[in-house]
């Protein structure tokens, strides 16, 4: 019976079975716990992969966000890499988040806050998000996604960026397009592998 969660789901109703991943980030390679109703519950996610590849480390101080953690590759790397800075990891889905908070405790990375997305923006500092990492959530459809994106490109610091990964096949050069078009950002196709792209974005002006 195919499942009725989607990871973009507040509450998945898949049974919580925990499996352990041991995953490389941008370093040594760690264990982490993963599961079902999550975005790549069973693996770190080729997308997520290219981005962790292509991108410089983040800033070592600031605040740090990951749209959409999961169960938090792209957190816990931003965390490993600037410990002196803040890292949100952000998701809707409880049991990503869940499953972020685990992750970053195991690792003892005490820089990550876990929450949701209307925590995560009530919480941001008047300066600003000095980085975002994101696979975004393509598949919640494509005018939920632009107000997604609108939403958080919309906090970056004057001098912050967002590094972004999507599928060429989902529609990375339209988003491209529609980045620098319709909310005036500067936006750079910094790498492109495995199918995706990875896009680089920073306020206009």
């Amino acid at each position: 019976m195919t499942s009725p969660d989607h990871y973009f789901s507040a509450e998945p109703a898949s049974p919580d079975q925990l499996r352990t991943l041991r995953v490389r980030l941008r370093g040594p390679e760690v264990s982490v716990q993963a599961a079902a109703g999550v975005f790549s519950g069973d693996r770190l996610d080729q997308g997520t992969r290219v981005l962790l590849d292509a991108v410089a480390d983040p800033p070592g101080t600031g605040t740090l966000v990951d749209v959409g953690c999961g169960w938090g590759p792209l957190t816990l790397a931003m965390a490993q890499a600037s410990p002196g800075a803040r890292v949100l990891g952000v998701d809707v889905n409880a049991r990503a988040r869940d499953l972020t908070a685990r992750n970053a405790a195991a690792l003892g990375l005490d820089n990550v806050e876990v929450l949701t997305p209307e925590e995560a923006l009530a919480a941001l500092p008047p300066a600003g998000i000095d980085e975002i990492w994101s696979n975004p959530p393509i598949r919640i459809g494509k005018s939920a996604l632009h107000e997604l994106l609108r939403t958080w490109l919309g906090r970056l610091a004057p001098s912050g960026r967002a590094h972004l990964v999507v599928q060429k096949n989902l529609g990375a050069d339209s988003l491209h397009r529609w980045l620098a078009a319709e909310l005036g950002t500067d936006v750079e196709r910094t790498a492109s592998a495995k199918g995706f792209r990875v896009l680089t974005v920073r306020p206009g002006g």
